[in-house]
Protein backbone atom coordinates (compact mmCIF):
# COMPACT_ATOMS: atom_id res chain seq x y z
CA UNK A 1 0.00 0.00 0.00
CA UNK A 2 1.50 3.06 -0.92
CA UNK A 3 2.07 6.10 1.60
CA UNK A 4 -0.78 8.28 0.67
CA UNK A 5 -3.28 5.36 0.31
CA UNK A 6 -2.42 4.42 3.57
CA UNK A 7 -3.02 7.93 4.79
CA UNK A 8 -6.02 8.49 2.88
CA UNK A 9 -7.48 5.41 4.24
CA UNK A 10 -6.55 6.65 8.27
CA UNK A 11 -8.50 9.52 6.92
CA UNK A 12 -11.11 7.97 5.97
CA UNK A 13 -11.51 5.74 9.05
CA UNK A 14 -10.69 8.78 11.35
CA UNK A 15 -14.21 10.38 9.71
CA UNK A 16 -15.77 7.26 9.77
CA UNK A 17 -15.67 7.18 13.61
CA UNK A 18 -16.07 10.65 14.51
CA UNK A 19 -19.76 9.81 15.41
CA UNK A 20 -18.24 7.55 18.30
CA UNK A 21 -15.58 9.61 19.06
CA UNK A 22 -17.23 13.07 19.06
CA UNK A 23 -20.83 12.92 20.47
CA UNK A 24 -23.68 15.29 18.96
CA UNK A 25 -23.92 18.47 20.33
CA UNK A 26 -26.96 19.83 22.31
CA UNK A 27 -30.05 20.18 20.62
CA UNK A 28 -30.69 23.90 19.73
CA UNK A 29 -33.77 23.67 21.18
CA UNK A 30 -32.33 23.08 24.46
CA UNK A 31 -30.14 26.35 24.24
CA UNK A 32 -30.71 30.03 24.75
CA UNK A 33 -27.50 31.44 22.42
CA UNK A 34 -27.19 32.07 18.90
CA UNK A 35 -27.82 34.97 16.06
CA UNK A 36 -30.80 36.31 15.04
CA UNK A 37 -30.94 34.71 11.48
CA UNK A 38 -30.48 37.36 8.58
CA UNK A 39 -27.35 39.43 9.44
CA UNK A 40 -24.75 40.63 6.98
CA UNK A 41 -20.83 39.46 7.60
CA UNK A 42 -20.37 42.50 9.65
CA UNK A 43 -23.25 42.42 11.88
CA UNK A 44 -22.05 39.10 12.70
CA UNK A 45 -18.57 39.92 13.27
CA UNK A 46 -19.71 42.63 15.91
CA UNK A 47 -22.26 40.39 17.27
CA UNK A 48 -19.18 37.64 18.02
CA UNK A 49 -17.09 40.81 19.80
CA UNK A 50 -19.58 41.26 21.97
CA UNK A 51 -19.97 37.60 23.12
CA UNK A 52 -16.04 38.20 23.27
CA UNK A 53 -16.47 40.88 26.11
CA UNK A 54 -20.20 39.45 27.77
CA UNK A 55 -17.45 36.37 28.69
CA UNK A 56 -14.60 38.08 29.86
CA UNK A 57 -13.48 37.69 33.23
CA UNK A 58 -12.76 40.78 35.10
CA UNK A 59 -9.11 41.12 37.24
CA UNK A 60 -7.99 43.59 39.92
CA UNK A 61 -5.66 44.81 37.28
CA UNK A 62 -8.56 45.89 35.19
CA UNK A 63 -10.64 47.66 37.37
CA UNK A 64 -13.06 44.94 38.92
CA UNK A 65 -14.24 46.42 42.05
CA UNK A 66 -13.35 47.24 44.49
CA UNK A 67 -16.89 46.44 45.42
CA UNK A 68 -18.64 43.77 43.19
CA UNK A 69 -21.32 40.83 42.41
CA UNK A 70 -19.38 39.02 39.82
CA UNK A 71 -16.33 39.21 37.67
CA UNK A 72 -17.85 38.60 34.19
CA UNK A 73 -21.18 39.19 32.61
CA UNK A 74 -21.78 35.47 31.69
CA UNK A 75 -21.06 34.75 35.37
CA UNK A 76 -24.01 36.03 35.99
CA UNK A 77 -25.65 35.00 32.73
CA UNK A 78 -24.22 31.32 32.23
CA UNK A 79 -25.33 30.54 28.57
CA UNK A 80 -27.57 33.49 28.42
CA UNK A 81 -29.97 32.31 30.45
CA UNK A 82 -31.48 33.27 34.03
CA UNK A 83 -28.98 33.21 36.89
CA UNK A 84 -27.97 30.67 39.75
CA UNK A 85 -29.31 31.79 43.47
CA UNK A 86 -25.55 31.68 44.17
CA UNK A 87 -25.41 35.30 42.40
CA UNK A 88 -28.42 36.52 43.39
CA UNK A 89 -28.24 40.48 42.62
CA UNK A 90 -30.05 42.38 46.31
CA UNK A 91 -31.80 45.43 46.26
CA UNK A 92 -32.80 47.37 49.34
CA UNK A 93 -33.78 50.92 50.85
CA UNK A 94 -35.82 52.52 53.02
CA UNK A 95 -39.79 53.49 53.07
CA UNK A 96 -40.21 57.04 54.70
CA UNK A 97 -44.16 57.22 54.83
CA UNK A 98 -44.15 59.72 52.01
CA UNK A 99 -41.57 58.17 49.42
CA UNK A 100 -39.18 54.95 49.05
CA UNK A 101 -35.29 55.96 50.36
CA UNK A 102 -32.89 54.15 48.43
CA UNK A 103 -30.35 54.65 50.80
CA UNK A 104 -27.33 55.60 48.20
CA UNK A 105 -25.53 57.26 51.07
CA UNK A 106 -24.82 53.83 52.65
CA UNK A 107 -24.37 52.13 49.44
CA UNK A 108 -28.13 51.22 48.08
CA UNK A 109 -30.11 50.26 46.44
CA UNK A 110 -27.58 47.57 45.14
CA UNK A 111 -25.66 45.39 47.69
CA UNK A 112 -22.04 44.48 46.53
CA UNK A 113 -21.30 41.87 48.70
CA UNK A 114 -18.24 40.72 47.00
CA UNK A 115 -14.59 42.72 47.12
CA UNK A 116 -10.84 42.65 46.09
CA UNK A 117 -8.69 41.48 48.54
CA UNK A 118 -8.47 44.12 51.19
CA UNK A 119 -11.35 46.23 50.99
CA UNK A 120 -14.64 45.56 52.81
CA UNK A 121 -17.75 43.92 50.99
CA UNK A 122 -20.97 45.80 51.50
CA UNK A 123 -23.53 44.76 54.09
CA UNK A 124 -27.75 45.51 53.95
CA UNK A 125 -27.67 48.06 56.41
CA UNK A 126 -30.44 47.69 59.54
CA UNK A 127 -31.92 50.87 58.71
CA UNK A 128 -33.10 49.04 55.52
CA UNK A 129 -36.78 48.41 55.66
CA UNK A 130 -36.86 46.36 52.36
CA UNK A 131 -34.77 43.45 51.05
CA UNK A 132 -35.46 41.99 47.59
CA UNK A 133 -33.43 39.21 45.76
CA UNK A 134 -33.01 39.54 41.90
CA UNK A 135 -31.74 36.49 39.91
CA UNK A 136 -30.46 37.55 36.51
CA UNK A 137 -32.52 37.40 33.92
CA UNK A 138 -32.00 35.32 30.52
CA UNK A 139 -30.94 37.70 27.95
CA UNK A 140 -31.69 36.17 24.83
CA UNK A 141 -34.33 38.24 22.46
CA UNK A 142 -33.83 41.44 24.20
CA UNK A 143 -33.33 43.39 21.07
CA UNK A 144 -37.05 42.66 20.04
CA UNK A 145 -37.78 43.71 23.24
CA UNK A 146 -35.98 46.75 22.88
CA UNK A 147 -36.50 47.54 19.39
CA UNK A 148 -40.86 47.59 20.45
CA UNK A 149 -41.94 51.62 20.11
CA UNK A 150 -42.97 54.11 23.22
CA UNK A 151 -46.25 53.67 21.41
CA UNK A 152 -46.81 50.25 21.58
CA UNK A 153 -46.34 50.53 25.82
CA UNK A 154 -48.71 53.63 26.07
CA UNK A 155 -50.89 51.70 24.05
CA UNK A 156 -51.48 48.33 26.37
CA UNK A 157 -51.36 50.31 29.53
CA UNK A 158 -54.37 50.31 31.53
CA UNK A 159 -53.61 52.05 34.88
CA UNK A 160 -57.32 52.52 35.94
CA UNK A 161 -58.52 49.11 34.47
CA UNK A 162 -60.70 51.03 31.95
CA UNK A 163 -61.70 47.60 30.41
CA UNK A 164 -63.02 46.70 33.83
CA UNK A 165 -61.10 43.13 33.01
CA UNK A 166 -59.04 43.30 36.40
CA UNK A 167 -55.67 44.11 34.93
CA UNK A 168 -54.06 48.04 35.12
CA UNK A 169 -51.11 47.18 33.59
CA UNK A 170 -48.86 50.13 34.60
CA UNK A 171 -45.69 52.31 32.40
CA UNK A 172 -42.74 52.71 34.83
CA UNK A 173 -41.74 56.24 34.63
CA UNK A 174 -38.66 57.47 35.83
CA UNK A 175 -37.55 61.08 36.44
CA UNK A 176 -35.39 62.43 33.29
CA UNK A 177 -31.63 62.67 34.61
CA UNK A 178 -28.19 62.76 32.73
CA UNK A 179 -27.34 59.21 32.24
CA UNK A 180 -30.98 58.21 30.81
CA UNK A 181 -31.10 61.31 28.37
CA UNK A 182 -27.35 59.94 27.37
CA UNK A 183 -28.09 56.57 26.96
CA UNK A 184 -31.55 57.74 24.88
CA UNK A 185 -29.58 59.92 22.72
CA UNK A 186 -26.88 57.63 21.54
CA UNK A 187 -29.41 55.08 20.74
CA UNK A 188 -31.48 57.92 18.20
CA UNK A 189 -28.47 58.25 16.41
CA UNK A 190 -28.36 56.81 12.89
CA UNK A 191 -31.82 55.63 14.16
CA UNK A 192 -34.60 55.36 11.72
CA UNK A 193 -37.26 56.55 13.65
CA UNK A 194 -35.14 58.28 16.54
CA UNK A 195 -38.44 59.53 18.26
CA UNK A 196 -40.20 56.28 18.31
CA UNK A 197 -38.37 55.45 21.57
CA UNK A 198 -37.23 58.18 24.45
CA UNK A 199 -40.76 59.22 24.64
CA UNK A 200 -41.46 61.81 27.53
CA UNK A 201 -44.57 60.65 29.22
CA UNK A 202 -45.98 63.07 31.83
CA UNK A 203 -42.79 64.38 31.82
CA UNK A 204 -41.00 61.19 32.30
CA UNK A 205 -39.27 58.35 30.33
CA UNK A 206 -40.78 54.78 30.25
CA UNK A 207 -38.64 51.82 31.32
CA UNK A 208 -38.52 48.77 29.84
CA UNK A 209 -35.87 46.53 31.47
CA UNK A 210 -35.38 44.58 35.16
CA UNK A 211 -37.74 43.00 37.41
CA UNK A 212 -39.58 46.45 38.31
CA UNK A 213 -38.26 48.21 35.01
CA UNK A 214 -35.51 50.11 36.01
CA UNK A 215 -33.50 50.92 32.87
CA UNK A 216 -35.11 52.54 29.43
CA UNK A 217 -33.00 50.38 26.73
CA UNK A 218 -30.24 48.14 26.31
CA UNK A 219 -27.31 50.92 26.72
CA UNK A 220 -28.81 52.18 30.20
CA UNK A 221 -28.81 48.35 31.29
CA UNK A 222 -25.39 47.41 29.88
CA UNK A 223 -23.57 50.60 31.29
CA UNK A 224 -25.76 50.13 34.63
CA UNK A 225 -24.71 46.28 34.83
CA UNK A 226 -20.62 47.09 34.22
CA UNK A 227 -20.80 49.55 36.94
CA UNK A 228 -23.13 48.16 39.98
CA UNK A 229 -22.62 44.27 39.30
CA UNK A 230 -18.96 44.36 38.30
CA UNK A 231 -17.91 47.59 39.92
CA UNK A 232 -16.55 48.43 35.87
CA UNK A 233 -16.76 52.63 34.87
CA UNK A 234 -17.75 53.38 31.01
CA UNK A 235 -17.95 56.50 29.26
CA UNK A 236 -21.44 56.95 30.92
CA UNK A 237 -20.62 56.19 34.29
CA UNK A 238 -17.42 57.27 35.01
CA UNK A 239 -16.65 56.78 39.09
CA UNK A 240 -15.99 53.41 40.30
CA UNK A 241 -18.30 51.73 43.25
CA UNK A 242 -16.98 52.37 46.91
CA UNK A 243 -17.84 51.00 50.47
CA UNK A 244 -18.97 53.81 52.51
CA UNK A 245 -17.82 51.95 55.59
CA UNK A 246 -14.10 51.84 54.00
CA UNK A 247 -14.16 56.07 55.06
CA UNK A 248 -13.10 57.21 51.85
CA UNK A 249 -14.22 57.30 48.30
CA UNK A 250 -11.14 56.15 46.89
CA UNK A 251 -11.62 52.87 44.96
CA UNK A 252 -9.09 51.05 42.70
CA UNK A 253 -5.61 52.28 40.98
CA UNK A 254 -7.32 51.64 37.59
CA UNK A 255 -7.94 54.59 35.39
CA UNK A 256 -11.53 55.12 34.55
CA UNK A 257 -13.76 54.11 32.06
CA UNK A 258 -12.16 50.79 32.93
CA UNK A 259 -13.96 49.75 29.52
CA UNK A 260 -14.08 51.90 25.86
CA UNK A 261 -16.96 53.43 24.40
CA UNK A 262 -16.82 50.59 21.50
CA UNK A 263 -16.47 47.55 23.42
CA UNK A 264 -19.38 49.00 25.30
CA UNK A 265 -21.33 48.92 22.15
CA UNK A 266 -19.84 45.52 20.85
CA UNK A 267 -21.83 44.28 24.05
CA UNK A 268 -25.38 46.34 23.41
CA UNK A 269 -25.20 45.10 19.78
CA UNK A 270 -24.68 41.28 21.19
CA UNK A 271 -27.79 41.62 23.29
CA UNK A 272 -29.62 43.12 20.40
CA UNK A 273 -28.74 40.30 17.74
CA UNK A 274 -29.52 37.11 20.17
CA UNK A 275 -32.27 35.48 19.03
CA UNK A 276 -35.43 34.85 20.51
CA UNK A 277 -35.42 31.26 22.49
CA UNK A 278 -37.30 28.43 20.38
CA UNK A 279 -40.68 26.72 20.78
CA UNK A 280 -40.05 22.99 21.43
CA UNK A 281 -43.34 20.51 20.25
CA UNK A 282 -45.66 23.42 19.30
CA UNK A 283 -47.86 21.11 17.43
CA UNK A 284 -48.37 18.71 20.42
CA UNK A 285 -52.09 18.56 20.75
CA UNK A 286 -51.38 18.52 24.53
CA UNK A 287 -49.41 21.74 24.02
CA UNK A 288 -51.62 23.45 21.82
CA UNK A 289 -54.38 22.47 24.06
CA UNK A 290 -52.37 24.41 26.89
CA UNK A 291 -51.96 27.22 25.11
CA UNK A 292 -55.55 27.46 24.62
CA UNK A 293 -56.03 27.25 28.23
CA UNK A 294 -53.51 29.41 29.08
CA UNK A 295 -55.64 32.50 27.51
CA UNK A 296 -58.86 30.86 28.86
CA UNK A 297 -58.02 31.64 32.50
CA UNK A 298 -56.16 35.19 31.48
CA UNK A 299 -52.93 34.37 31.83
CA UNK A 300 -52.37 36.16 28.30
CA UNK A 301 -53.97 39.43 29.35
CA UNK A 302 -50.19 40.83 31.23
CA UNK A 303 -47.84 37.25 29.40
CA UNK A 304 -49.20 38.76 26.24
CA UNK A 305 -48.32 36.41 23.21
CA UNK A 306 -47.86 38.69 20.70
CA UNK A 307 -45.35 42.07 19.85
CA UNK A 308 -44.10 43.98 16.96
CA UNK A 309 -41.24 45.81 16.77
CA UNK A 310 -40.56 49.35 15.11
CA UNK A 311 -38.46 50.67 12.92
CA UNK A 312 -34.83 49.41 13.78
CA UNK A 313 -31.49 50.10 11.96
CA UNK A 314 -30.74 46.63 12.44
CA UNK A 315 -32.62 45.03 9.42
CA UNK A 316 -33.63 41.49 11.39
CA UNK A 317 -35.32 43.71 13.60
CA UNK A 318 -37.51 46.25 12.05
CA UNK A 319 -40.99 45.61 12.04
CA UNK A 320 -40.90 42.00 13.09
CA UNK A 321 -43.99 39.93 14.70
CA UNK A 322 -42.33 38.06 17.91
CA UNK A 323 -43.87 36.08 20.79
CA UNK A 324 -42.40 37.20 24.43
CA UNK A 325 -45.19 36.36 26.78
CA UNK A 326 -44.79 39.93 28.51
CA UNK A 327 -46.35 43.03 27.92
CA UNK A 328 -43.53 44.92 29.56
CA UNK A 329 -46.12 46.70 32.27
CA UNK A 330 -45.86 47.02 35.84
CA UNK A 331 -48.08 44.51 37.53
CA UNK A 332 -49.89 44.46 41.34
CA UNK A 333 -49.14 41.19 42.51
CA UNK A 334 -50.33 41.02 45.78
CA UNK A 335 -48.44 40.44 49.45
CA UNK A 336 -47.33 36.98 48.98
CA UNK A 337 -44.74 39.12 45.88
CA UNK A 338 -44.45 42.44 47.91
CA UNK A 339 -40.79 42.83 49.25
CA UNK A 340 -41.29 45.80 50.75
CA UNK A 341 -38.55 47.16 47.97
CA UNK A 342 -39.42 49.57 44.99
CA UNK A 343 -38.02 51.64 42.03
CA UNK A 344 -38.77 54.21 40.07
CA UNK A 345 -42.82 54.91 40.52
CA UNK A 346 -43.58 51.26 40.97
CA UNK A 347 -45.43 49.76 44.51
CA UNK A 348 -43.22 47.64 46.39
CA UNK A 349 -45.87 44.83 45.28
CA UNK A 350 -45.64 45.84 41.57
CA UNK A 351 -42.89 43.92 39.00
CA UNK A 352 -43.05 44.73 35.84
CA UNK A 353 -44.32 41.12 33.30
CA UNK A 354 -41.16 39.02 33.14
CA UNK A 355 -40.87 37.38 29.22
CA UNK A 356 -41.62 33.97 29.04
CA UNK A 357 -39.95 32.38 26.16
CA UNK A 358 -37.38 30.04 27.48
CA UNK A 359 -39.16 29.41 31.00
CA UNK A 360 -39.06 25.32 29.86
CA UNK A 361 -35.34 25.41 29.48
CA UNK A 362 -33.64 27.59 32.17
CA UNK A 363 -33.28 24.45 34.26
CA UNK A 364 -30.60 23.95 31.20
CA UNK A 365 -28.57 27.02 33.11
CA UNK A 366 -29.42 27.36 36.72
CA UNK A 367 -27.78 23.66 37.62
CA UNK A 368 -30.23 21.56 36.71
CA UNK A 369 -32.89 23.13 38.98
CA UNK A 370 -35.53 25.60 38.08
CA UNK A 371 -35.93 28.64 40.18
CA UNK A 372 -38.63 30.99 39.40
CA UNK A 373 -40.11 34.52 39.59
CA UNK A 374 -37.77 37.24 40.62
CA UNK A 375 -35.84 35.40 43.58
CA UNK A 376 -36.14 31.96 43.02
CA UNK A 377 -38.54 31.08 45.52
CA UNK A 378 -40.42 28.84 43.32
CA UNK A 379 -38.78 25.61 42.31
CA UNK A 380 -41.93 24.53 39.73
CA UNK A 381 -44.11 26.34 37.15
CA UNK A 382 -47.20 25.57 39.75
CA UNK A 383 -45.62 26.58 42.37
CA UNK A 384 -44.72 29.82 40.64
CA UNK A 385 -48.26 30.15 39.83
CA UNK A 386 -49.42 29.70 43.17
CA UNK A 387 -47.44 32.87 44.14
CA UNK A 388 -49.65 35.26 41.80
CA UNK A 389 -51.88 37.13 43.41
CA UNK A 390 -53.45 40.63 42.96
CA UNK A 391 -54.22 40.68 39.69
CA UNK A 392 -52.93 37.39 39.17
CA UNK A 393 -55.29 36.37 41.85
CA UNK A 394 -58.24 35.45 39.31
CA UNK A 395 -55.89 33.71 37.07
CA UNK A 396 -54.40 31.41 39.59
CA UNK A 397 -57.79 30.73 40.93
CA UNK A 398 -59.15 29.79 37.27
CA UNK A 399 -56.05 27.52 37.20
CA UNK A 400 -56.54 26.04 40.50
CA UNK A 401 -60.35 25.48 39.24
CA UNK A 402 -59.48 23.46 36.20
CA UNK A 403 -59.22 19.94 35.96
CA UNK A 404 -55.57 17.95 36.92
CA UNK A 405 -55.54 16.99 33.11
CA UNK A 406 -56.24 20.38 32.17
CA UNK A 407 -53.58 21.70 34.50
CA UNK A 408 -51.51 19.51 33.06
CA UNK A 409 -51.83 20.83 29.92
CA UNK A 410 -51.46 24.13 30.96
CA UNK A 411 -47.87 23.62 32.38
CA UNK A 412 -46.77 21.63 29.45
CA UNK A 413 -47.84 24.66 27.05
CA UNK A 414 -45.26 26.42 29.44
CA UNK A 415 -42.21 23.92 29.44
CA UNK A 416 -42.99 24.28 25.60
CA UNK A 417 -41.92 27.81 25.56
Amino acid sequence: MTRSRAFSTLAAAVLAACGVLTPDGPDPDQLLDGTVEGMTASQIRQHFAGDEEFGRRFGVADGLGPIFVATSCEQCHVGDGKGHPSFMLFRFGRETGLSFDPLAELGGPQLQQRAIPGYPPEVVPSSATGVSGFLPPAVTGLGFLDAVDDSTLIALADADDQDGDGISGRLQLHEPNELIEAALGLEARGSPAPAARGTLYDGRYIGRFGKKALTVNLLHQTVGAYQQDMGITSDLLTEDLFNPRAGSRASDDVPDPEVSSSTVANVVFYLKTLRAPSRRDPNDPEVVAGEQLFEAVGCADCHLPTLVTGRSEIDVLDRVEFHPYTDLLLHDMGFELDDGYTEGIALTSEWRTPPLWGIGIQQNFQGGSAFFLHDGRATSLREAIEYHGGEGGASRSAFEALTASDQDRLIRFLESL
